[in-house]
């Protein structure tokens, strides 16, 4: 699966790489609660209807935009697979294949190439924080 050009191809679709706008404009129900425990989100779907449910308690304000881009790749990346939760210990680039393509998907849509083409004079890493990509997944873009 070409994770990139799924990116380009939505962002051209639906107008926006804002994870929340794009989330409401395919019908992806965005809930904000209490999870518990260490998770910072999820996604589910059930009789056919996508939810993505992040931790509001627990999930630091700089994580929100790319836990919510993260759980948003697994809604198109992987539809019918009820994914497991995304956690400190999955923003990191040894875990599975799953979330490896969430990542990646988290990752091209918060600095599409024409962001960073906009913004020649910072680096990947300044656009990034920015973002709120975690520095650890930057490789994931392929330009590091």
């Amino acid at each position: 699966m070409d994770i990139r050009k799924k990116v380009q191809q939505l962002i051209r679709r639906h107008g926006t790489n804002n994870p929340e706008r794009l989330a409401r404009t395919m019908g992806i129900n965005v809930i904000y609660i209490d999870l518990g425990g260490s998770v910072y989100g999820t996604y589910l779907k059930y009789k056919r209807v996508k939810t993505i449910l992040i931790d509001a308690e627990r999930t630091p304000e700089h994580l929100r935009r790319f836990v919510l881009a993260h759980e948003l790749g697994h809604a198109v990346c992987t539809p019918d697979a009820n994914t497991s939760w995304i956690s400190a210990y999955t923003l990191a680039l040894n875990t599975d294949r799953i979330e490896r393509e969430a990542n990646t998907f988290a990752v091209e849509l918060l600095l599409p190439d024409s962001f960073i083409r906009e913004n020649e004079g910072c680096s990947i890493y300044q656009l990034a924080r920015l973002r709120g990509v975690p520095e650890g997944l930057v490789e994931l873009k392929g330009i590091a």
